[in-house]
């Protein structure tokens, strides 16, 4: 797609979704660490909610090295695979505390070392709480960016890829939160609502569906 293109896209989106950025609530690397791993395969709010009690007893990487998974579970219940999460902020805050000092580490070599966290994980953390470019493909930013044609692929990995060398490096982290918002709102998974959508004319899928 022609920068020009993309461009313009983002500019488009940015008018609607600007003002907002990540939807879980977090005042720490760690508890957006937390908070992001909870959120495979759920939504931000029922993580919110999760959360909004977990961490007012526990919010550190200390507070997890011998919690029992049981009592960690109680909290996370709601979040869906609550016992693999559980299991894994567990190992990863251990990790933490014996490898990195108690500190979330700021690279994505070594957040992606952590027990648990991918990716995609990663680089939520690497963009939101260290304020680093990067580009976090969850299934909202893998639908959005492949129908409107900012990426072609089939591939998570090569879905990056793609985003990263057709968007401005300096445009990374917003265009993750828009394509996400945008994801949210407009174009859903399922019945997008293609003819109220304000990139219409710039998306290869309604391109392509319209001639059709």
């Amino acid at each position: 797609m022609e920068k020009t293109r993309v461009i313009k896209i983002l500019q488009i989106l940015s008018e609607l979704y600007g003002h907002l950025g990540c939807a879980l609530k977090f005042r720490t690397p760690f508890e957006l660490l937390v908070a992001t791993m909870l959120s495979a395969q759920t939504t931000d709010v029922t993580v919110n909610k999760a959360t909004d009690i977990l961490f007012k007893k526990y919010n550190k990487p200390q507070d997890f090295v011998n919690i029992p998974q049981s009592e960690l579970e109680k909290y996370i219940r709601t979040c869906g695979f609550y016992k693999n999460k559980a299991k894994n902020i567990i190992a990863a805050s251990r990790m933490i505390v014996e490898e990195y000092n108690g500190k979330v580490p700021d690279s994505l070599e070594e957040l992606t070392k952590l027990p648990g966290v991918g990716r995609k994980t990663a680089n939520v953390v690497l963009s939101n709480a260290f304020g680093k470019d990067a580009i976090a493909v969850d299934t909202h930013v893998f639908r959005v960016s492949n129908r409107i044609g900012l990426a072609k692929s089939e591939d998570v990995l090569k879905t990056e890829e793609q985003l990263m060398e057709n968007i401005p490096k300096n445009m990374w982290s917003s265009a993750h939160h828009l394509l996400i918002w945008h994801g949210r709102n407009i174009c859903t998974a399922r019945n997008p609502k293609c003819l109220e959508c304000p990139i219409n004319e710039l998306c290869d899928y309604y391109i392509k569906n319209k001639k059709s």
